[in-house]
């Protein structure tokens, strides 16, 4: 497993090599887990505690399912390092990073400063989500 190639925490990524999400409960030690298109996220819910990481596989960019996963798992409290890897693109990290997305791991490593300006692409934003930013709506009616 590669580091992934943009890390926005402050702590070390995992360095342990995922388990599938299919074998997650035969290893009951495991810290780190993938979940992939079609594998429901809230079975993690009892156990987000144990987990350092979180690998939802995008292996198609059309495919969203990951970003519902990310934001369950969010606004569930998981506190982890949770990373989008596969075919993840430019304009998709920052939708990504609303999600709750805080690593990215893309099969096709993406250009550095093109990244910088996806991340930083849209100050005001309408929807509420799991990261930080104040909706344009709470901003107008405090």
């Amino acid at each position: 497993m590669a580091n992934p190639q943009f890390y926005l925490r402050e702590d070390t990524p995992c360095s342990d090599a995922p388990i599938a999400f299919a074998d997650f409960g035969e290893a009951s030690n495991a810290i780190a887990v993938r979940i992939e298109p079609g594998d429901d996220a809230r079975s993690l819910l009892p156990h987000l505690g144990q987990l350092a990481m979180i690998d939802i596989s995008f292996p198609a960019f059309g495919d969203g399912r990951g970003y519902s996963s990310a934001r369950i798992l969010r606004e569930a409290g998981y506190e982890g390092e949770l990373r989008a890897s596969g075919d993840v693109l430019i304009d998709q990290l920052n939708n990504m990073r609303r999600c709750g997305f805080d690593s990215f791991a893309p099969s096709t490593p993406l250009d550095e400063n093109a990244a910088k300006t996806a991340f930083a692409t849209w100050d005001d934003v309408y929807q509420k989500t799991v990261d930080a930013r104040t909706p344009i709506w709470a901003k107008r009616h405090g």
